[in-house]
């Protein structure tokens, strides 16, 4: 900021102030006051005028009063002694017959905020609780709020705050309100407000008299009300009912809240109010305020967990427009592919191919990922887009979709062979690390299949002392030997050159420990080797659960109408993992999807047993995921029910929130034919920070 002269600027203000012929011009007294202002605005400290402004104070210009205050309240810490001189005038003032006076002097004196003037502002502010003025007892109100913030330790008069639950009754809707947030704030340590079934519904019936601020703060209050019976309930939610669908989100959401919270034991009722707020919610994705529809996408991604077919009809609403920025662009594809059904499948894929060539990276990226998860459940027509994409050559495009293939494969290892098809020449194109790395994972996994895997890594081979990515040579160590033990002949010197380079001139430990631990392991021989690196794979008939059950609103309705849906990247939603997806970052969500759930970065102790137990009943992959969800268990893939031997994968996670680790529980039912009454349950647990290693590939 500039200082505009500093104290020479100081000096000629308070001449002008001083002056008797600026004083007795009122327009030239205040346009004077008005130069200390905006001097002390732009940085310049004001701070020695405090006696001629204190002095300034004394007048009937209301205007001048305002400008004065300003100050004061400004520069009252640093001249406590001073401010002693302005209680005077502000406590006459309380006695103006002019309501505005009153209340501005009322507001004023509780923002001096000094302890030691606090015994003068008790008296005018009791005294602004009965004023006949609206504004005074507004002001009132708040002001001993605030004389609460600024000596917490002491307690507040009883008949203060008697008087108070007394102004919850007050004609004026703003007091009213005003009084609920006081004494929130006054009664915070007993829990705030009492509501009780009175006061309930005496708020509820004066709720249309708020404004919408002040609706809002009193459904949210509301929410700590029981009701004592069925029917009570039923009356307070027919009382809500118009609010549920008003035309202004913050209102909506709010009722919406109080819905649920009231709501917790009829299910049904929820689902239903949740039905109710589409049209509202659809409303708010449109509105012209750019935050208000990234938060409504937010909140609509809330209610898809409980009804998946919510918004189904209206994915067109979900599409993006040109002009709007990047973070709606990607919430609305991550809305679009909680949408996807065999109707619409082929216009949104449409739709979300014109968004791979997005002018922004990000965008584009979000979107090639978007089509990577909808290539779970429909993987042909999501493919056949990839493999096109690849032949545009650009590097965020390329790099973006094969990390999505790497990712399909991980759940959908019938892909592989489209895969390794559309790898062949895609390096030329790959700069970032990220790209470069899914490619070299491939290739290690799948490079059998890749006629120029070989070739492919002797160029990063050879290129190994130039590369600045550590995980990119972390990534080539790993395929390099993945590829040696399917072609021998083509890798071994090549991995004998990395190797050597790893071992004898690599400067970080990492790659050099790693380097070294494959070189200690080729010595145990090939066949332990191929153990380690070459686990079995996954099989191609298991079918993965893509579709999210519907939740019970209560797991996530405590967040509704909070900050918290904003917070997340994504809800239940896959972002763009980062190196191979054997270490997929880990988030213990209860219903969390394979790939959220597993992180082999960080682990203690691995245990594995098998357990006899009576013949799992082969039901439908649904009805088997709704009742193993009934005790916390999810299920991850099932083979078809006629094949044998019949398996089905499960996890669990328990997480104590005193305890710094958790414990990822992964299982598999196995039923092989054999014995008709008897079934394997394989079981591995895994004790860590968040994960578990140990995992074999083809989960």
């Amino acid at each position: 900021m500039p200082y505009l002269g500093g104290e020479e600027t100081v000096r000629e203000l308070r001449r002008a102030l001083s002056n008797p012929n600026v004083q007795s011009d009122q327009l030239r007294y205040r346009n004077t006051i008005l130069k200390v202002i905006r001097a002390m605005s732009q940085g310049v400290d004001m701070s020695g005028l405090f006696s001629e402004m204190v002095k300034a104070c004394a007048t009937v210009d209301v205007v001048q009063k305002k400008l004065v205050y300003v100050f004061l309240c400004s520069y009252a810490a640093l001249n406590p002694e001073l401010s002693l001189l302005v209680i005077n005038t502000l406590r006459k003032d309380c006695q103006d017959p002019n309501p505005m006076v009153r209340s501005l002097a009322l507001r004023n004196m509780t923002n001096l905020r000094l302890p030691s003037l606090v015994e003068y502002v008790e008296q005018p502010l009791a005294a602004g609780l009965r004023d006949r003025a609206a504004c005074v007892r507004r002001v009132a109100v708040l002001g001993w709020a605030k004389l609460h913030n600024l000596q917490a330790s002491s307690e507040i008069d009883a008949a203060v705050v008697n008087e108070l639950y007394s102004l919850l009754r007050d004609p004026d809707p703003v007091v009213m309100v005003n009084c609920l947030r006081a004494l929130e704030e006054i009664l915070k340590d007993e829990g705030g407000v009492a509501i009780n079934k009175p006061i309930t519904h005496h708020l509820l019936n004066r709720l249309k008299e708020c404004d919408i601020w002040g609706q809002c703060q009193v459904l949210r209050v509301l929410q700590r009300y029981r009701p004592q019976s069925e029917d009570e309930l039923f009356d307070i939610l027919s009382l809500l009912d118009a609010s549920l669908v008003s035309p202004h989100p913050p209102i909506m959401a709010a009722t919406l809240s109080l819905f649920l919270s009231l709501c917790s034991g009829q299910p049904a009722v929820s689902l239903a109010a949740l039905e109710r707020v589409r049209g509202p919610l659809l409303a708010a994705c449109g509105s012209g305020s750019r935050e208000m529809r990234f938060t409504a996408l937010c909140h609509i991604q809330l209610l898809l967990r409980s009804i998946p077919g919510l918004m189904g009809a209206h994915y067109k609403r979900f599409f993006c427009g040109y002009a709007e920025p990047a973070y709606i662009k990607q919430r609305k594809m991550q809305v679009l592919v909680e949408l996807v059904n065999d109707e619409n499948v082929a216009m949104l894929l449409d739709e979300l191919k014109g968004y791979c060539t997005d002018v922004n990276a990000e965008t584009a990226q979000a979107a090639i990922t978007a089509i990577g998860r909808i290539g779970r459940s429909y993987s042909d027509r999501c493919l056949e887009i990839l493999t096109g994409l690849l032949g545009l050559k650009q590097d965020h495009i390329t790099s973006a979709v094969v990390q999505t293939m790497r990712d399909l494969v991980w759940v959908c290892p019938q892909c592989s062979d489209t895969v390794c098809f559309a790898l062949e020449g895609c390096e030329e194109t790959l700069q970032d690390s990220q790209g470069r790395q899914a490619l070299l994972w491939l290739l290690g996994v799948y490079g059998e299949r890749v006629s120029s895997a070989p070739y492919t890594l002797e160029v990063f081979i050879d290129g190994v002392r130039s590369e600045a990515s550590l995980g990119v040579k972390m990534e080539l160590l790993t395929a390099t030997m993945r590829l040696f033990l399917c072609r021998p002949a083509e890798t071994q010197d090549m991995l004998g050159r990395l190797l050597h380079y790893c071992i004898e001139e690599e400067t970080d430990m990492c790659v050099r420990d790693q380097a070294l631990l494959y070189y200690r392991l080729l010595h145990c021989g090939i066949e332990e080797t191929r153990k380690v690196l070459q686990g079995r794979r996954s099989d191609p008939s298991l079918g993965v659960l893509i579709g999210r059950p519907a939740e019970p609103v209560s797991q996530w309705a405590r967040s509704f109408n909070t900050l918290e849906p904003l917070r997340q990247g994504s809800i239940e939603t896959e972002s763009v993992s980062r190196g191979s997806p054997e270490h997929t970052m880990f988030d213990p969500k209860p219903n969390a999807d394979l790939s959220n759930t597993l992180d082999c970065s960080r682990i203690e102790k691995v245990h594995s047993e098998c357990v006899r137990c009576p013949t799992i009943p082969r039901c439908s992959p649904q009805s088997l995921q709704a009742a193993m969800q009934l005790v916390n268990i999810q299920t991850l893939a099932f083979t078809p029910p006629q094949t044998l031997p019949w398996r089905v994968y499960l996890y669990t996670h328990t997480c104590l929130d005193d305890a710094p680790h958790s414990t990822l529980i992964l299982g598999e039912l196995l039923y092989t034919g054999e014995e008709p009454q008897k079934a394997e349950v394989h079981k591995g647990s895994a004790d860590g920070g968040v994960g578990a290693e140990g995992i074999e590939d083809d989960m």
